[in-house]
């Protein structure tokens, strides 16, 4: 609670009683002292609800921002997962793709050198 808050209830109660006061007393004068205290307090406490309403809203913006920074990042990493996921992939399938291609190059040199062998 914002301390504008305190000292505005303060005041006001003060006035309050102030005015309580003078028109027990019969005095206008402190009456009406009284009802301007009551008046400025209730003003205070109301600014200071103004600001306790802003640091709320600042707390949840700043909330929202980090919550939003930390979605935001971990979305990076998972898509950062992902990517690497798929180069090693795609590396791996080249790899196969390029094994396959070699073992078939020397599946035929061999069969080359067996009909070399035969027709000597």
């Amino acid at each position: 609670m914002d301390f504008d808050r305190i000292k505005g209830k303060t005041q006001s109660a003060f006035g309050k009683a102030e005015q309580a006061v003078g028109e027990a007393v019969g005095s206008e004068d402190l009456s009406n002292a009284g009802v301007q205290d009551e008046v400025a307090g209730n003003v205070k406490d109301a600014w200071g609800n103004v600001k306790d309403t802003a640091r709320s809203m600042r707390d949840t913006a700043e909330t929202r921002s980090a919550t939003e920074h930390d979605r935001v990042e971990a979305e990076g990493h998972e898509h950062a997962t992902n990517l690497r996921e798929k180069i090693a992939n795609g590396a791996e399938r080249m790899k196969d793709s390029i094994n396959d291609k070699l073992d078939d190059i020397k599946d035929d040199q061999a069969t080359r050198r067996e009909e070399i062998r035969r027709s000597a």
